[in-house]
């Protein structure tokens, strides 16, 4: 699929959903920036949409701006042969989202592991907890504000 054909995806999926969504980015590798109260919405049309049919859950990660935190769905159509990216942003002090599980098993080590890294809660998630932290630790260091000096104490 050509990048005009993905540009085309993201204004129709961006008129559907009014508000709730942007496009963002650069025209080649553009985004769709979804509300987080809507993003199940819009992830689940994007896997049963018979013009979509992004079925595969490729990549789910998590980047830490500071001011917020976005989180970052790299989706994959095996029968059109197509990629498209979903973004959704949540604040440093409540960070929480709500879990993509329900549409796509495979995303639960990701959330896991980007809880336990970035301490973003997954709503509704069936089993979130700490992947590759011991329960013990405090924190969560890939946050920017992080503390290094206190890594490996034991509390």
């Amino acid at each position: 699929m050509s990048n005009q054909d993905i540009n085309s995806s993201l204004a129709e999926l961006q008129a559907r959903y009014l508000e709730d969504v942007k496009i963002i980015g650069e025209e080649a590798q553009s985004a769709l920036l979804a509300l987080p109260h809507r993003l199940l919405d819009i992830l689940r049309f994007l896997k049963t949409n018979e013009s979509y049919q992004f079925n595969m859950l490729r990549n789910l990660t998590a980047v830490d701006y500071l001011e917020y935190i976005e989180i970052v769905y790299h989706l994959y159509s095996l029968p059109l042969r197509q990629a498209i990216t979903v973004k959704t942003r949540c604040g440093m002090e409540d960070s929480q989202v709500p879990s993509a599980t329900v549409i796509w098993p495979s995303a639960n080590f990701q959330e896991r592991e980007i809880y336990d890294l970035l301490g973003v809660r997954f709503t509704g998630h069936p089993d979130l907890r700490r992947i590759l932290l011991r329960d013990e630790f405090d924190g969560h260091p890939l946050r920017k504000t992080y503390n290094i000096g206190n890594a490996g104490e034991r509390r």
